[in-house]
Formats: C-alpha cells, structure tokens, sequence
C-alpha cells in the first residue's frame, strides 16, 4: 500500500474517531492530511524507500493559539501519540510527545513558515522569485483529507502556482542558461579539448530544460531524485524525458558528440514551439538566448522586468 493511501486509511480507521470522540468542540478549528518531505508525499514511494520515515501516521494542523491554545494543542499531541503502534502491519515511528518531524500535531503557520517562509499569509515577491520549487511542491503535494477550518487549503492554493510574472522571470533565466551550457558552450568545450567539460555543460543544459518544461506545464519541479518520474507524468513536453536521459549517460566522442548536438538543437526546438504554443515569445528564431529576452520583456511588473535576467535561478 502506498504512504499516502495508508496515511488515509490510518486517519479514518483511527484519526478520525479520536478527533470525534475527544475532540468535537475543537473538530471546526483543524485540518488533517499528508503532505511535505517525503516520497510518499508525492506518490513516488515504493519498497526501496520504505527503509526510513514511512509509517501510518498523518498531520493534524492547528490555528494560532488565540483560537487554540497550548493546553489544547498539548491533549491532542497525547491523544494522537496514544493512536495504534501498528496498522495494516507497518509498525508507526517512536515519537515524542510534540509528534514527529513530518507526522503529528502542528500549527499551520509554522509549518508554512518552516517550508516556504510565509509570513501573515503570504510571501514577499523576493521569497517568490528565491524560493526553491523543492519547497514549493512540499507545501502543496499529498492531500488534505479534512479542513473544516479552511486556512490550510487556502494556503495551498495561494501557493499552488507561480505568479504569471515570476514564472516568466524564472524561465526566461532557465531557457538563458540552456542557451549558454547546450547551444553555445557544449562545442566549445570539446574543441577546447574538455571533454569532462563538455559533459558538464550538457548537465546544466539538463537541468536548465528540466526547469523551463516544469516551469511550462506550470508544476513544480520536486527533489532532483524525483525529477525525471515527475516529468515523464507531465502533460507537456514529457517525451523529452528519454532524450535528457541519453544526453547524461552517453559519451562526447567526435561522432557521438555531433549527434548530442542535434539532440541539444532538437530539445530547444520543441522548447521554443511550446514558448510560442503560450505565447511567451515574440522571438522567430532558434536561438534560445534571443527566446529568454522575449519572455522577459513580456513581463508586466517592470520591477521585475528590469531586474537581472537570472535574478531568479
């Protein structure tokens, strides 16, 4: 069974009775679900990962203690730590009396706070344009399996998407770097005669194109390990799982590297009709660095327009 689909089970066999039995009164105030660090968060886990951090356990969020307080918070930690030790045979982590790291009683404000930095509620355009999508796609994968409260699910869809303007910032420096490391510096690098080099330089031009296709199917990009299963379930552009693949596992000799290039010129190509597809660009050409000015001078805050280029990579 994978964790999430436990974690809900274990809720409604257990979670959700203690919260009724014990808690009515304060059932309006709280939200339960899974989500954050964690493979299982995103649906990703499987037997291999099982070897740490996975168990039957959920998240129970809190308001601010002038709604809820620390008596309050404290009966539920101990009600929730007393849950059963073990269901569906996965055996649940020792806890302390607070909960864990990931499961356990918590205030939705910290755990905002703790994961993408929000303060009051929202995040700053500077948070916006520095934040990692890493913690982005912690604070709004998994599931909420109850919010009668609401402030945890209006959270997570505040955040559930860059601001139009911050997405085009942040590719116009991704499709930048591509333009730099695959089109421009990969060649140069081999006839330098670099050829470690030149793998490099199609290493960032991989993860520069796995940035600006998340950023295209407006989803954020999760931990690098999680990477290519995430993009291979994209709508958009996901077929250039495989051809990033061959790029980091083959070799640069002469004629293998003539071919790369092609492969480089090919995945740009079909980054650029997607550009247009969104009309992102006004740029007529295959040159991914002429694309990444387009898309910036199509930004609409002219703070953030002006700003550097890779301001926000």
């Amino acid at each position: 069974m994978r964790g999430i689909k436990l974690s809900r089970a274990f809720f409604e066999a257990h979670g959700r009775p203690m919260l009724e039995e014990q808690f009515p009164e304060l059932l309006p105030l709280l939200a339960v679900g899974l989500f954050g660090a964690g493979s299982e968060c995103f649906g990703y886990d499987d037997e291999t990962s099982r070897d740490h951090d996975f168990e039957p356990g959920f998240c129970i969020f809190l308001p601010g203690e002038e709604l809820l307080d620390r008596r309050a918070a404290f009966l539920l930690e101990r009600a929730y730590a007393k849950l059963p030790k073990e269901f569906e045979g996965v055996r649940r982590s020792a806890l302390s009396p607070v909960g864990g790291a990931r499961h356990g009683v918590m205030r939705t404000e910290e755990f905002f706070r703790a994961t993408v930095g929000m303060e009051g509620g929202r995040l700053s355009t500077e948070r916006w344009l520095t934040l990692s999508e890493q913690s982005l796609a912690e604070a709004t994968n998994g599931a909420v399996f109850l919010d009668h409260f609401g402030e945890v699910t209006r959270l997570r869809e505040m955040l559930a998407s860059f601001p139009e303007d911050i997405r085009r910032k942040r590719l116009a420096g991704q499709l930048l770097l591509m333009a730099q490391s695959g089109q421009y510096n990969y060649l140069r690098c081999l006839k330098h005669g670099e050829p470690a080099a030149a793998q490099l330089a199609v290493a960032e031009f991989v993860k520069s194109t796995l940035a600006a296709v998340f950023l295209l199917n407006r989803v954020y990009r999760p931990y690098y390990k999680w990477t290519f299963r995430a993009l291979r379930e994209l709508p958009k552009l996901s077929e250039l799982a495989i051809h990033l693949e061959w790029l980091l596992t083959t070799g640069n000799e002469p004629e293998q590297a003539e071919v790369k290039y092609d492969a480089i010129e090919q995945i740009a190509s079909d980054v650029i009709s997607e550009l247009t597809e969104q009309s992102l660009t006004k740029a007529n050409c295959g040159d991914l660095e002429k694309h990444a000015y387009s898309v910036n001078d199509e930004i609409t805050d002219a703070e953030i327009r002006n700003l550097h280029i890779l301001a926000a990579v």
